[in-house]
């Protein structure tokens, strides 16, 4: 391996690029030392920066034995190694570490499991962003933040008359209150003197030009002189460092900046009080003066500080997170400490010493390992917060809190906390001085705070308690959701409660004395089981926010006095109306949610033409309302946001939107309506207008509003727009997919942020092949209250061949970045790793895993939640079926939905499951009181966040299931759809939408409709598998893997298309097209396909094939014709089952769009000639009427999971009484074509498809005859062919190939087996 660079060449801004490109290769790893890593399992690579130039790294082997005083003896200038992690803090290796054995465990707590993989993982560059390795300390990027202004000067020490002091040309720096000066060398070397300028003075120097004087302060002060080049520069200096002299610094952060010593100016500053070290690796032995606060948390001490002890003035210390075991007795010594912080230690008891600190008023104890109550504590008299969450606490004796003055009580995450024990003491008021009483996130299953008789707040949320007793005297806020709560008991009335929050409990009633609360202001009863609200609730004089959604509420109280409740939600109930003078005696009432019930009318906002309403948001979605409410919105003039999807709204009157001018975001989808109101002019501050799966043909004038930011109108029937040449400075989303009649060319839309239209139509076999038909897709993103676009959707329907899918959706919560780059790099990232590993558990977690890598110095600070669905068609088992490997971190899941019923894919990683509480808190994590690790994320797994490592990582939640024919669809959504929706209504809400783009749309307008204000994200995959999906007849050995069999799709009323996919592999030529033939009512035979790709002339393709042939395997047409995409009309993986206008029911496989009938054709492959003729190279024909049939067969039931081999010579008749098969009518081809056992040959299709291939040249014309209507519904007809599997005629070359047909027909024999009743075949085509 070539030897390293020096850091001089290292550092030259100069190097041509063939130069730099030469450094670079010098610094990769050489195949041979790939080998000799791979060798052994004990052998690998760490990669070391450069301290000045630490883009390239320089490889260095080793072994898990190599020290880091070995690894450093190979560099000239600094043997020192340092490790860096996440980009934060660099901690300097102690001469006997292994830096191999670091980085391997490393890897293993970032979640990967397989040694080699592990090793694998090392070799790559990459792992910088997340484990960097520096040879010496390199330059930290916190103190090159502090730098003010820096120059290389001619400097002069000391005296100006002392003859010894030379003029030297020096880097300067001011960096924050200290001038900085160094030789220009060793300028990065930390080789450096440091001039404190607090009380100092800065002079100007009148012998010399431009010259000034810096000065340090005390006894000791030293001075140096500055020449500057010019009289800017040396204004400049004068006016920074001025500053810095007149200041009195009392508070300094030097929190994360790799410090193993303290800088010697600190000491020169007679006023700080307020030092903050977090995050950096000083040792234990540091003194101090003059402190009142000091931060030492997170720096690795393992011992307690001893110097802090004598300095007198501290009174507040935080040592949080230290791995301390003890606490020395000298710590009575700090008797003016106020609060103390101990937090995310291994303390298990205190010294007797600590009730000296009579003035301590806050200890921190949480997350240690007590598991009980320290005695000491009743000494301190002056306590008044005690925290000790986290801890074991299996009992908890309240009269241990008999002799403390406690007043905040922290007992959360205490998890085997299963019983509060009471002990009955002879005073009344044991516990009168507790006022805040927190146990969160415990086992409790009942709960008497009355013991408490002073209590003003109780924090109990997620417990399982099931009955709740409090003093109500000076009760103020009651958080008791996530319970199971049924009877809650305060007394007396709670005169001064002001915030109740009972949501997710078991309530069937709410307590009478609600409506004698003077004081109360929020209410939250959500997702309970309340029947009926309190008869005076809403009269009310203090209530002002109301919160009774996803109860059983059937009506709402009748009184309503004048109450001052401005936000009322009553979704998801079962309303059909609200109370007639809600809006009459409403004053307040600004927003109001009731949306999911089943209201078919509304109340007046007025009973005059003058309204007093200052109602600003109405949610309606989901309900029953007709056109006969829209009148009475009029009412409500200052209305700014409405939401009426998914109603029954035909109309909505242009008189009544001109009414409505201060509107500024409507949603109409999911109704009847036709056109817009075109008085939505007048609403000159609209920026939102969703209307999407609507029958609207004319494009709204929205254009023209300035304010106009997103518009939506996919899923309508558009045809023709008109857009201004000017669009809206603003608009930064068009949304016109699912119009298949639209025809849009605007140059000007390039600019729109996201603009969506459907793909237009091509002609391309490769880019018609597409997904197959066993799925399809839709998907859709919308923005949030703020207008970021925090969320990404990855469709990928043809993934690694045309036999693989590939979905996700990724959140990235405020930020944006993280979801685009998973968007952009996961499905390579998940390509290569399915070549690496064949596990699906394995490849799945390592995508995650490498992805976290792959996000560099973004996944640093950031984070974002992901979940991916991959569809899997194993290639080495072709009887195998179709599985569905889900995969998530964070907040995103996926649903599938079987049988109706949603089955859950994911898993949400969060302090609340026992495994990962038990892991993060082994990493001596701290769960803050939001429930968040560190405070930063709620989530345990999430792809980002690396500053968190190893209390949250990127390991993923995988789970694979095998697709069956009960699978109808999966959903893939970001956090705030399933925060809005649950997934048993998702499912219910998309189950009978055809089209996946629809049914993404309405999940995320439901969402809305719900109150979510976040970016959403949501993926609707349809399923279409079937048995023959699942097995495979061919007795032959299974061929490289194509797309998978084809099967029907639901019928849907229009264009179901193809949304483009994102960062799609190319799809190899080879792959299916797309079958389907696109016939005129006017000029059938003229537009009867297209020419073959192939160059061979249409009669080479009447070669006899001799192998067994499927759906699953259209390899075996080695000779056909590749068909290339004819029609314009559909996508190739979905195909639009268009409904007549007379019509009740689609006839599958024929297409109509306005004048054109889309026929689809599907020709089979089968091993004929053993079946139709004793000689193998003598082809049989098939009789016009054959052909027919073979067009129109019904659904057969479906093959033997055992393919049996046929013997050869066995006619047809025979072969179906040999088997038992019984002719029926409703299957007239059961007479052709043999197979398995005698049944058809090769696998059986689900529409039917039998027909050899070399015999059916003539389908397409066959097809083109119009169909008939009998009594049992219209024939089944292929839905989605295998395209390898057709042959098309060209015009020009039907009349030779129908002669070619008839001169065989004429030598060969009536084939065996076809004497049957003359209305045999008689079919409806």
């Amino acid at each position: 391996m070539n030897s390293a660079l020096s850091s001089a060449s290292l550092h030259t801004r100069s190097l041509d690029r063939k130069t730099l490109m030469k450094h670079r290769q010098n610094m990769q790893l050489q195949s041979a030392d790939r080998e000799w890593v791979r060798a052994d399992l004990h052998r690998g690579a760490i990669h070391v920066h450069d301290r000045l130039t630490p883009s390239y790294p320089r490889p260095v082997l080793c072994t898990m034995d190599t020290t880091a005083g070995e690894n450093g003896d190979s560099y000239n200038s600094s043997p020192t190694l340092y490790v860096q992690l996440h980009g934060e803090a660099v901690r300097r290796l102690s001469p006997d570490e292994r830096p191999l054995q670091i980085q391997n465990d490393f890897l293993f707590k970032l979640g990967f499991k397989n040694p080699w993989r592990v090793q694998e993982e090392g070799l790559n560059t990459e792992i910088g962003s997340l484990l960097r390795f520096y040879a010496g300390k390199p330059q930290s990027i916190e103190s090159s933040e502090r730098v003010q202004l820096s120059g290389t000067y001619n400097v002069r020490k000391g005296k100006l008359q002392l003859p010894v002091n030379r003029w030297t040309r020096r880097q300067v720096i001011l960096c924050g209150t200290c001038l900085i000066v160094s030789s220009v060398k060793e300028s990065q070397t930390g080789k450096m003197h440091i001039l404190p300028l607090i009380g100092g003075k800065v002079e100007e120097v009148k012998k010399h030009n431009h010259c000034l004087a810096f000065s340090s302060a005390g006894p000791q002060s030293q001075t140096y002189y500055v020449s500057f080049d010019s009289f800017t520069e040396h204004l400049r200096w004068q006016r920074h460092a001025a500053k810095m002299v007149s200041q009195r610094i009392h508070s300094v952060d030097l929190s994360c900046c790799s410090l193993e010593h303290l800088p010697p100016n600190l000491f020169y500053s007679h006023d700080l009080t307020h030092l903050n070290l977090k995050h950096n690796f000083l040792p234990a032995d540091q003194r101090f003066s003059r402190l009142r606060s000091l931060n030492l948390s997170n720096n690795h001490l393992g011992q307690f500080p001893l110097a802090i002890c004598d300095i007198p003035t501290l009174t507040e210390v935080n040592l949080s997170c230290n791995y301390l075991a003890s606490v020395p007795s000298s710590v009575g010594a700090m008797t003016n400490l106020q609060t103390f912080l101990l937090d995310g230690n291994s303390l298990n008891e205190l010294p007797n010493e600590l009730g000296s600190l009579q003035r301590l008023s806050y200890l921190g104890l949480s997350f240690n390992q007590f598991n009980h109550v320290p005695q000491v504590l009743e000494r301190l008299s002056s306590m008044e917060k005690l925290c000790m969450a986290g801890n074991h606490l299996e009992t908890l004796t309240l009269q241990n809190f008999r002799l403390l003055h406690v007043k905040h009580i922290d007992l959360r995450y205490d998890m085997v906390l299963n019983k509060i024990s009471i002990m009955v003491p002879d005073e009344p008021d044991l516990l009168r001085h507790v006022t805040q009483l927190d146990v969160r996130d415990n086992r409790l299953t009942e709960l008497d705070a009355s013991v408490f008789p002073r209590l003003e707040v109780l924090h109990c949320e997620r417990n399982h308690i099931t009955s709740l007793k409090a003093k109500g005297s000076l009760l103020k806020g009651i958080y008791a959701s996530n319970n199971e709560l049924r009877q809650l008991d305060v007394s007396p009335v709670p005169s001064n409660l002001s915030y109740m929050d009972i949501s997710r409990n078991h309530m069937e009633s709410l307590p009478d004395w609600l409506c004698e609360a003077k004081k109360l202001e929020v209410l939250d009863a959500s997702h309970n089981l309340i029947a009926e609200l309190p008869a005076r609730l809403l009269c009310s004089n203090s209530l002002r926010k109301l919160s009774a959604g996803h109860n059983q509420l059937q009506k709402l109280p009748e009184r309503v006095e004048r109450p001052l409740l401005e936000v009322l939600d009553v979704q998801h109930n079962q309303l059909v109306e609200l109370p007639c003078n809600l809006f009459l005696k409403s004053d307040s009432l600004r927003c109001v949610n009731a949306s999911a019930n089943k209201l078919e009318h509304l109340p007046p906002s007025s009973l005059s033409e003058e309204s007093h309403s200052i109602l600003q948001e109405f949610y309606l979605t989901n309900n029953r309302l007709t056109d006969k409410c829209v009148p009475m919105l009029t009412g409500h003039t200052h209305l700014r946001v409405l939401h009426m999807a998914y109603n029954h709204l035909q109309t909505f009157p242009a008189s009544k939107m001109a009414k409505l001018e201060e509107l500024e975001e409507v949603d109409l989808s999911g109704n009847m309506l036709k056109t817009v109101p075109t008085t939505i002019m007048n609403c000159r501050r609209m920026h939102t207008l969703i209307a999407h799966s609507n029958a609207i043909e004319v494009f709204p004038e929205v254009m023209q509003l300035m304010e106009m930011k997103c518009v939506d109108l996919s899923c309508n029937e558009l045809s023709e727009i008109t857009l201004p040449e000017n669009l809206p400075p603003k608009l930064q989303e068009l949304d016109l997919t699912g119009n298949p009649r639209l025809n849009l060319d605007h140059k000007t839309l390039d600019n729109i942020r996201c603009f969506r239209i459907d793909p237009p139509p091509t002609f391309s076999s490769s880019e018609a092949s597409g997904g197959p038909a066993v799925w399809s897709h839709g998907y859709t993103e919308a923005s949030g209250v703020k207008n970021k676009l925090c969320v990404a959707a990855l469709s990928v329907n043809s993934f690694c061949g045309s036999r693989e899918a590939l979905y996700g959706v990724f959140d990235g919560d405020r930020n944006v970045e993280v979801p685009y780059l998973l968007q952009c790099t996961m499905n390579d990232v998940l390509a290569e790793e399915i070549h690496k590993t064949k596990s699906e558990e394995d490849y799945m977690t390592n995508t995650f895993l490498v992805m976290q890598r792959k996000l560099g110095t973004a996944g640093q600070k950031l984070g974002g939640s992901a979940a991916l669905c991959h569809i899997r068609h194993d290639p080495t088992d072709p009887g195998g079926c179709f599985t569905l490997t889900a995969a998530n971190v964070g907040k995103c899941q996926a649903i599938l939905c079987r049988d109706g019923k949603p089955l859950s894919l994911s898993l949400l990683h969060n302090v609340g499951l026992e495994e990962e509480y038990r892991r993060i808190r082994q990493h001596k994590a701290i769960i803050t009181e939001d429930n968040k690790v560190n405070g930063v994320t709620d989530s345990t797994r999430i792809m980002g966040y690396s500053f968190l490592y190893p209390s949250v990582i990127p390991c993923p939640y995988v789970q694979t299931v095998t697709l069956t024919p009960q699978d109808e669809f999966f959903i893939l959504g970001s956090r705030g759809l399933w925060d809005a929706v649950s997934p048993t209504e998702a499912v219910e809400a998309v189950r009978n939408v055809p089209d996946g783009l629809a049914a993404a749309k309405k999940l995320c307008t439901l969402a809305q409709g719900y109150g979510c204000t976040d970016s959403l994200s949501a993926v609707v995959v349809q399923l279409n598998v079937s048995e023959d999906c699942c097995s495979c007849c061919c007795s032959d050995p299974p061929q490289p893997p194509p797309s998978p069999g084809l099967g029907p799709y639901p019928p849907s009323s229009s264009a179901i298309k193809e949304r483009p996919s994102d960062g799609s592999l190319p799809v190899p030529p080879s792959s299916c097209s797309e079958i389907s033939s696109e016939i005129s009512t006017s000029e059938m035979s003229s537009e009867v396909g297209s020419t073959a790709s192939s160059d061979e002339p249409p009669q080479s393709s009447l070669v006899l094939l001799q192998e067994h042939c499927c759906a699953l395997h259209p390899a075996c047409l080695a000779h056909s014709f590749q068909r290339q995409l004819s029609s314009a009309t559909f996508s190739s993986a979905l195909s639009d089952n268009g409904l007549d206008s007379e019509d009740e029911e689609p006839i599958a496989g024929v297409f109509s769009n306005g004048s054109r009938v889309e026929v689809e054709a599907d020709v089979h492959c089968l091993k004929a000639q053993s079946c139709l003729s004793s000689s193998p190279k003598t082809p049989v024909p098939l009789s016009s009427s054959q052909e027919r049939n073979l067009l129109t067969l019904p659904p057969p039931p479906p093959p033997p999971c055992t393919p049996e081999p046929l013997e050869e010579g066995i006619d047809i008749s025979q072969g179906e009484t040999e088997n038992g098969l019984e002719r029926d009518e409703s299957w007239p081809g059961a007479g052709v074509g043999c197979g398995d056992g005698g049944k058809l040959a090769g696998k059986r299709r689900v529409n039917g498809s039998v027909a050899q291939q070399e015999k059916s040249h003539n389908l397409i014309e066959v097809a083109a005859d119009a169909p008939s209507k009998k009594s049992g519904g219209y024939f089944t007809a292929p839905a989605q062919p295998d395209p390898d599997d057709q042959f098309i005629i060209p015009p020009e070359l039907e009349e030779e190939v129908k002669e070619i047909m008839k001169q065989h027909q004429q030598k060969q024999q009536k084939p065996p087996g076809t004497d049957q009743p003359t209305d045999y075949y008689d079919t409806p085509l």
